[in-house]
């Protein structure tokens, strides 16, 4: 049973029919996504030419029984907390969205699923490399 948490940049490489991306959903049996990476793609949509497509597209996605998504609440800012000071004790700062994408992963047992690679420095985040 794969359970993923997926970031921005792989809901954009799955929509270009990368086949890693395509692969790894199909196997998926839980999809989950963080409202952070919702706000980052409709921030993207906004600023292309496709806004209604991309929101359709997006919204069947987020329909398929088997995507999930996640919210913040109190557990997941002590996660956030928590990253961000063993982050910052390193000397490896990462944006803020990341570190909510990483805390919910990290909340709900997911793998992170990512094409950035400054997630590796969070100790105790499961990654997920196909």
């Amino acid at each position: 049973m794969r359970r993923l948490l997926m970031d921005t940049n792989i809901y954009v490489a799955f929509k270009r029919n990368d086949p890693e991306a395509v692969e790894a959903f199909r196997k998926a049996n839980h999809i989950g996504v963080d409202v952070s990476v919702l706000a980052e793609l409709y921030s993207g949509f906004r600023l292309g030419g496709r806004e209604k497509e991309n929101l359709m597209e997006l919204e069947a996605f987020l329909n398929n029984p088997r995507v999930h998504v996640y919210e913040h609440n109190m557990e997941t800012s002590e996660f956030f907390s928590h990253i961000y000071h063993g982050l910052r004790v390193k000397g490896k700062p990462i944006p803020a969205n990341d570190i909510w994408i990483a805390a919910v992963a990290m909340q709900n047992g997911l793998a992170l699923y990512s094409k950035d690679r400054h997630f590796r420095y969070i100790d105790g985040l499961i990654v997920y490399s196909a």
